[in-house]
């Protein structure tokens, strides 16, 4: 951690904010939705199709409208929307906390969710433009504080909901307000180079740059073959925890080991992300990391495989060695595969950009992938009840081992073909980067 910080120090001081933000906004977050769902169906005593559907209110008004939110950035500039999206989080999380009807916590979901739309692409933007040719090892450093958020967050929010889920609402607003304030007085003011079009000074209009977009074969490539990346991360939160659930059941020692998951994947993170991303920067082109890293990623449910074929012992060390271990260890190469594409990921939607549009790119990129998401996770549940009746308890494992060989080939192909690469007329026009 310390060599993380001393790299930090010599970026400039948008690019240092910009991570201290991250880990910010991932600490009030995670603080809170964690125990959201408990506190829905628990204190509030609503039914389980309503807390879906605020919950998914949320996701939906997020995933939606990242494409709007990366637009008004490179419209209105990178600021504006991140300050937006700050004030969003702090009326959405305070309204969590302090009401019981219904429309209200729905409309409370949706400004959350609409909050990160605002800031998420423009945070990004921001951060690729004033790193300029550091883009990759600051992607590193932020995914870094990202994960560190992640990780100290669910703490926090544990201590602070033992005492009343009201305060750790009013915690979280009150930390997103703090950051609010900071941003607005630190953060200087960033648009993007082609905030406006070349004919006239006048702004190009909204449909003409999306039409620009989704042209953008190559791009639109990337996006699809990354789904994949993001399904398999996802099963830390999903097939993991309910695999370890099923062997080591629902008392101490089933939620010892769901801990250890998240431990093993955010504390791996933070330790080896700089270095991973050096070791692969110094021996690889940006294209073969990628392909590398969901190698990596689709590898890591053979543990999970593998432990399919062994009978569980009746308890004791041994039942809980089968609980823990694959699963830690599956927990731990999502980690490395994640730590090995994510900086070489977000460098790369940036170079198919052209550095034109960057922040809408990064919006539609999130759009694409957070549908993937949804319906990798649908099919991801359909292929575990699946295994759950017919007895095939290796099956899940099986179509994510694919899956990862699948995307890993995809990208392969796409570098091989040129497609990973800036188009030429628009790297040779685009300015040198600040």
């Amino acid at each position: 951690m310390k060599s993380a910080f001393a790299q930090v120090r010599t970026y400039e001081r948008s690019v240092q904010l910009l991570m201290v933000n991250q880990f910010t906004i991932n600490l009030g977050f995670y603080m809170l939705m964690p125990y959201l769902a408990t506190h829905l169906a628990g204190p509030l005593g609503l039914a389980g199709w309503l807390v879906g559907l605020i919950l998914g209110v949320r996701n939906f008004s997020q995933q939606g409208m990242f494409l709007v939110g990366g637009t008004l950035a490179d419209r209105l500039g990178y600021k504006p929307m991140i300050i937006a999206g700050m004030v969003l989080r702090i009326v959405g999380f305070a309204t969590l906390g302090l009401v019981d009807s219904v429309p209200a916590l729905i409309a409370a979901s949706a400004a959350t969710g609409l909050a990160g739309a605002l800031f998420n692409p423009a945070t990004r933007a921001y951060l690729a433009a004033d790193a300029g040719e550091r883009r990759v090892e600051a992607f590193a450093l932020f995914n870094v504080f990202y994960q560190a958020g992640i990780l100290l967050g669910p703490l926090v929010g544990m201590v602070l909901t033992g005492i009343d889920f009201r305060i750790t609402c009013l915690v979280a607003a009150g930390i997103f307000a703090v950051l609010s304030i900071v941003q607005i007085q630190a953060l200087p003011a960033r648009r993007a180079d082609d905030a406006k079009s070349l004919t006239g000074g006048r702004h190009e209009k909204i449909l003409a740059q999306w039409r620009s977009i989704v042209v953008n074969r190559p791009f639109l490539l990337f996006s699809l073959a990354m789904i994949g990346s993001y399904v398999m991360s996802f099963q830390v939160y999903l097939s993991l925890p309910l695999e370890v659930r099923r062997l080591g059941g629902e008392g101490a020692l089933g939620t010892a080991a769901v801990a250890l998951l998240f431990a093993v994947s955010g504390l791996s993170t933070i330790l080896g992300q700089t270095k991973v991303t050096a070791w692969c920067k110094a021996r690889m082109e940006p294209g073969l990391a990628l392909a590398w890293g969901l190698l990596v990623m689709g590898v890591a449910f053979v543990p999970l495989l593998l432990a399919t074929a062994m009978p569980a012992p009746e308890g004791g060390v041994g039942l809980w060695v089968l609980a823990a271990v694959p699963p830690a260890l599956s927990a731990l190469l999502l980690a490395l595969g994640t730590m090995i594409a994510y900086p070489f990921e977000m460098d790369t939607i940036v170079r198919l950009s052209g550095d034109r549009l960057v922040a809408t790119h990064y919006g539609l990129y999130n759009t694409i992938c957070g549908v993937g998401i949804t319906v990798g996770n649908l099919l991801t549940g359909a292929a575990l009840d699946a295994a759950r009746d017919a007895g095939v308890s290796a099956l899940p494992w099986i179509v994510l081992i694919l899956l990862g060989l699948a995307c890993a080939a995809s990208l392969y192909g796409l570098n091989r073909t040129g497609r990973l690469v800036a188009p030429a007329s628009t790297a040779e026009s685009a300015p040198a980067a600040a």
